[in-house]
């Protein structure tokens, strides 16, 4: 049953409306504008029968507060009037008024009216509920119009549409080119759900380590892009990436694929490479590229070689002079120690060369943890052991070897024309070495070794 809210102040108006409006509906009085607010405050109604003249506040300022409370912005609203001139008339719709009634009232008159307006908001909310579900199917419509079908993330129309409009507002971001690679290998052996599933596990991922205004692209395939507006920082960039490159990689090897898949990642930035999606994209699929050619599973931002190809773009060189400068920083002895994006490179110089040549090459992996029934130590304790590690392996090595830092807690090293008994050999020197070096009792040191191209053979602990 509708229910109505009479406000007015003359008990025999409200007595003959409530006998005339009770045989339909559930009929609420009350004698002032005070008292139906705190009514409408509290609970609902469908229509309301407002008095104009009444004192303390007056048909149209109650009309004002009611607007007020949001849950009766809709509420339709009758005045009540015993001036039935065409100014009253006028200021009664001109305040929002549906309709007016003049008093005394006419039974029918008023039962009429009140049916008329109850049924017009009964058309009113219809066609406001039909136009909604339109509007949201409209709405889904062009979302799923921009959206991966697979994935649900943002396609390249989008994804280029939206990174120009924030481009055009603050000119600075990082674009990130992501890429499985070995992807076809999992469709080809394992089946096109697996690589679907393979496929939503990834964007999963990026989400995962995205904010909230970033823009997650799958480009098609196994190619991704994610837009990071108004962020620059390089070491910021490089720890997103490091994530999810990390985090990529450890849900691949626990699906057990045996396709050697990993994760490249290609990065340009805004406004150094480009002002615009297209210039972007460019410059990040060349940096991709790069990644691709020296090794993969690492990152690679585009402007980094191109920095140190333009400082030395001013002045040629002769080859007398190239020799001197590339071995002018050669002291002779001890490992080369490199950073890790340059490690890749030489990695993948020595890997071909072992499978031209046949030469043997050892990889020892050293990892510093925790000792057993200590605590864990702080990070300033990690970092001075880790510099005592690099030093004992630089001191240990011949020059033909190369290490570098994979992490916190880990070194690499590379040890040429060198067996596996050669190598174990090596290894405990330069624990042996570590350990005059590093006198505390809260971390230990472990080692694991394999040859290059081969097997990883069972870790060996100290």
């Amino acid at each position: 049953m509708k229910t109505i809210l009479i406000v007015d102040d003359n008990k025999v108006s409200l007595s003959n409306a409530k006998m005339v409006l009770s045989e339909s509906y559930r009929v609420i009085t009350v004698m002032h504008g005070s008292q139906a607010l705190t009514f409408l405050n509290n609970n609902s109604c469908d229509l309301i029968l407002l008095d104009i003249n009444m004192p303390e506040m007056d048909g149209y300022e109650v009309f004002a507060e009611i607007r007020k409370i949001e849950k009766c912005a809709e509420i339709p609203i009758i005045f009540l009037t015993s001036d039935n001139d065409a100014e009253t008339e006028t200021k009664c719709f001109e305040t929002g008024a549906v309709d007016f009634i003049a008093k005394p009232f006419v039974p029918s008159v008023i039962r009429s009216r009140v049916a008329r307006t109850l049924e017009l908001e009964k058309l009113r909310k219809s066609l406001a509920n039909r136009l909604e579900e339109k509007t949201q199917e409209v709405t889904n419509i062009k979302t799923k119009s921009r959206q991966d079908a697979l994935t649900g993330l943002w396609n390249r129309a989008y994804t280029e549409e939206n990174v120009n409009l924030l481009l055009s507002e603050n000119n600075h971001g990082s674009l990130l080119m992501i890429d499985m690679d070995n992807f076809k290998a999992i469709n080809d052996n394992y089946g096109h759900i697996a690589g679907d599933k393979t496929l939503k596990m990834f964007a999963e991922t990026l989400e995962k380590y995205s904010e909230e205004n970033d823009i997650l692209c799958r480009i098609g395939g196994d190619e991704f892009v994610v837009f990071v507006p108004e962020i620059t920082s390089k070491s910021q960039i490089s720890n997103r990436a490091s994530d999810i490159i990390s985090d990529l990689c450890f849900k691949l090897e626990q699906c057990k694929f045996e396709t050697n898949s990993s994760v490249s990642i290609g990065i340009s930035q805004a406004p150094s490479d480009g002002t615009d999606f297209t210039k972007l994209y460019n410059c990040a699929d060349k940096a991709l590229y790069y990644v691709k050619q020296n090794g993969k599973n690492s990152f690679h931002f585009y402007s980094d070689r191109n920095e140190g190809e333009r400082s030395r773009s001013a002045a040629g060189v002769d080859l007398n002079y190239l020799g001197e400068l590339l071995s002018r920083a050669d002291s002779g002895n001890g490992a080369y120690l490199l950073d890790f994006d340059n490690f890749h490179n030489v990695y993948n110089f020595i890997r071909r060369t072992v499978e031209r040549s046949g030469r043997e090459v050892q990889t020892v992996l050293f990892t510093l943890s925790n000792a057993e029934g200590t605590d864990e130590p702080d990070t300033e304790e990690f970092e001075a052991a880790l510099e005592m590690l690099d030093k004992a392996i630089f001191t240990s090595l011949r020059r033909i070897d190369v290490s570098t830092r994979y992490s916190s807690r880990q070194i690499i090293v590379l040890l040429l024309d060198a067996n596996e008994g050669n190598g174990d050999i090596v290894a405990r020197r330069i624990i042996s070495c570590f350990k005059k070096l590093y006198v505390g009792d809260k971390i230990t040191i472990e080692y694991g070794i394999t040859k290059m191209e081969g097997k990883m053979v069972t870790q060996k602990q100290n």
